[in-house]
């Protein structure tokens, strides 16, 4: 897992250009312990491997902009016995050349050298408040520039949070990393697919989500990139159901929403689709209706729309479907002004996509408005129709939860479906399932 050096130097180039002066400090995340001497998996911070490309833990990234630019890495030393128990590691030295710094140091280093770069310094760009034991060590430091005042060190005058200047950054992948990002949404969709060919009538939730966790490592990702949801049944109507533990109905929908991490880029994808391969009348009105405010939504991601538009373009679809299906009374309109459509549809359509899942990077400007989508951007499109037991609700609807979720990067001239591959319309389901029919 590692990107060009050049990638990673241009980002930190473009970082300090947008500081103007000053410092940045950005720390990578620490390990977790789990239970006793048990580690979670490791996963770096995104903001510090998106500048610096290095997945080690215990190091941070010192950025000088200024007239004459400085990167500076600190990481672990290089240590043979612990390499024998935790595996390689670069060491500073190594670190310098392999990424492309300016200088390295050991992490053992950092209370002597840190302070120094610190003084006199205009400005320091940190996130202060993302993690308490840094911020109580930047404290520190900035406490012991005080009080070397009388010697002539100043500390910074003023802070800002750096997160806010690499979400900017963030937000427009480059080529490199829209191909990774496809590379992680092909895998996906092919583990979305098994899925569909594997399950079979009373089968456990937890049984497909190893098929399609089997998929993920057996092609090279690294991780599911979030916590998989497989809902069969009613429990497709819980948005974040995550227990997968419960047995798979004839008759029921199963909603699947995973995807996967390579090399720190995430895919996000949900389908829903029949246990036994067949959709019912009541099964299929409902998916091709928001399948319908899918496509609704995906016209509209281009560069000449604002960030809401997927939205509003998906809501007007679902809100007359509703009506039709006389879940909702009234015009469209009025429906929409009462909000009586949350009752099926709850969530928003979307949310950019890329290091997280739910991916850095404001939605509004700095005027309120609705940002612009912009070529390089990358975002999901996701409605969905969730119609638990009620008074008010056909007796045919109930326990029908659909989501339907692709990856789409904006173009020039309109945009891309990055996890097309991943079988959508009933016509492709249902044939991709024919020998579970069958069988």
């Amino acid at each position: 897992m590692s990107f060009p050096i050049q990638e990673c130097s241009a980002r930190r180039q473009q970082l300090m250009t947008a500081m103007g002066e000053g410092v940045a400090i950005i720390p990578t995340a620490p390990e977790v312990v789990r239970n006793r001497d048990s580690h979670y998996p490791y996963r770096f911070d995104s903001y510090f491997y998106y500048l610096t490309g290095f997945t080690e833990p215990e190091a941070l990234l010192m950025l000088i902009a200024g007239k004459t630019p400085k990167s500076i890495l600190f990481c672990r030393d290089k240590n043979k016995e612990r390499e024998i128990w935790d595996g390689f590691r670069y060491g500073a030295e190594a670190a310098k050349t392999e990424f492309g710094f300016d200088e390295t140091y050991t992490i053992d280093q950092l209370d002597v050298v840190v302070p120094k770069l610190l003084g006199n310094q205009p400005k320091l760009h940190f996130s202060l408040g993302a993690d308490t034991q840094w911020d109580t060590k930047v404290i520190n430091w900035l406490s012991g520039l005080r009080e070397q005042g009388r010697m002539g060190i100043s500390t910074p005058d003023e802070m800002a949070d750096v997160r806010k200047l690499v979400d900017e950054l963030r937000l427009v992948k480059t080529p490199y990393e829209l191909g990774l990002m496809q590379r992680s949404a092909d895998i996906a969709a092919g583990a979305h697919l098994r899925a569909m060919q594997k399950v079979k009538v009373g089968k456990m939730e937890n049984e497909i989500e190893a098929e399609f966790l089997h998929e993920f490592y057996r092609k090279g990702a690294q991780a599911p990139a979030y916590t998989s949801i497989v809902a069969g049944g009613k429990n497709a109507c819980t948005l974040h159901y995550n227990a997968n533990n419960c047995l798979l109905n004839d008759g029921d929908l199963l909603l699947i929403d995973a995807g996967c991490e390579l090399d720190g880029y995430a895919s996000d994808i949900t389908r829903t689709f029949p246990v036994n391969g067949q959709f019912t009348a009541a099964q299929k009105d409902i998916y091709e209706l928001v399948l319908a405010a899918q496509v609704a939504a995906i016209d509209k991601v281009n560069p000449k729309n604002h960030w809401n538009a997927p939205h509003e373009a998906a809501l007007q679809v679902l809100v007359q479907g509703f009506i039709d299906a006389g879940l909702c009374q009234g015009t469209v309109d009025e429906v929409l002004e009462n909000g009586s459509y949350r009752q099926f549809y709850m969530h928003r359509t979307g949310h950019w996509l890329g290091l997280d899942v739910h991916d850095a990077g404001e939605y509004k400007n700095k005027a309120g408005d609705w940002r612009m989508l912009q070529a390089g951007n990358v975002l999901t499109v996701e409605p969905g129709c969730y119609i638990r037991p009620a008074d008010n609700v056909p007796e045919h609807f109930w326990n029908i939860g659909i989501r339907i979720e692709d990856d789409v990067a904006v173009t020039k001239t309109g945009c891309e479906v990055l996890t097309k591959a991943a079988p959508k319309t009933v016509v492709e389901i249902e044939a991709c399932m024919a020998d579970v029919r069958s069988g």
